[in-house]
């Protein structure tokens, strides 16, 4: 049974080496990925692997962050840390700090700013362009998060759009999209987050929750790791 086993995965992998893979030859035109985070870390957490992924493949890749939340800090933490550390994460992931940018929009504030939000939104899409945008589900339910996916759409409605998953807060999502992963890819999305001590006391945090989540959207397409996403809009 185990060879059996190890001979239908090696078929499988034989047969889909044989396949054109045309959904590989989209992700690598990708020249251009924007990444939208509500809060610093967010980006990390929904789509830190594929961001690995991308920058390896020769992507230019920026991040904007909305809001250091300094509201939701917990004790003896100075009030920009997570300006700091959102620089250090993100240069884990390989993106150039000028590629970074971090706003301070109120925590738990956003829909009370919500055209502030799109104006700054479509001037990213006029100055830049960008081929793909990575932002949060539109079935997430955290008040920042849905303001984010909801501008993001009128904004980059010209271009391809995936919502990526933040687990505890989806109560539905729609599993359309899967991007394979090696285990480099997960490395540099663990050791990212890791750069997050003040968040250190989530559960969410620790790394072997993210090992497994990677391990079995994986599994779920025949895969050793994967991030999953909401597609909202293909254009290519």
């Amino acid at each position: 049974m185990i060879v059996q086993a190890a001979a239908a995965r090696q078929a499988g992998v034989a047969g889909r080496s044989r396949r054109p893979d045309y959904a590989r030859a989209m992700v690598e035109a990708w020249k251009r990925a924007l990444i939208l985070a509500p809060h610093t870390d967010d980006g990390e957490l929904g789509c830190g692997g594929t961001t690995a992924r991308l920058v390896e493949a020769g992507c230019d890749v920026r991040y904007v962050a909305f809001s250091i939340a300094t509201r939701s800090l917990p004790p003896g933490f100075e009030p920009d840390i997570l300006a700091r550390e959102v620089r250090e994460a993100t240069a884990e992931l390989g993106i150039p700090e000028a590629n970074l940018t971090v706003h301070d929009f109120d925590v738990r504030t956003f829909p009370g700013r919500r055209q502030d939000i799109l104006e700054l939104l479509v001037s990213l899409w006029e100055e830049w362009e960008p081929d793909v945008v990575f932002q949060p589900s539109h079935h997430d339910v955290h008040q920042d998060h849905q303001t984010i996916a909801q501008e993001g759409l009128r904004a980059f409605k010209r271009t391809t759009i995936l919502g990526y998953e933040i687990p505890w807060n989806n109560f539905d999502f729609a599993y359309g999209a899967y991007l394979a992963l090696e285990r480099r890819h997960l490395e540099r999305k663990v050791a990212a987050l890791s750069r997050y001590a003040s968040q250190k006391h989530r559960r969410y945090a620790d790394p072997e929750y993210l090992w497994n989540l990677a391990r079995v959207h994986g599994v779920n397409v025949n895969r050793e790791y994967a991030e999953c996403f909401q597609v909202y809009r293909i254009v290519a």
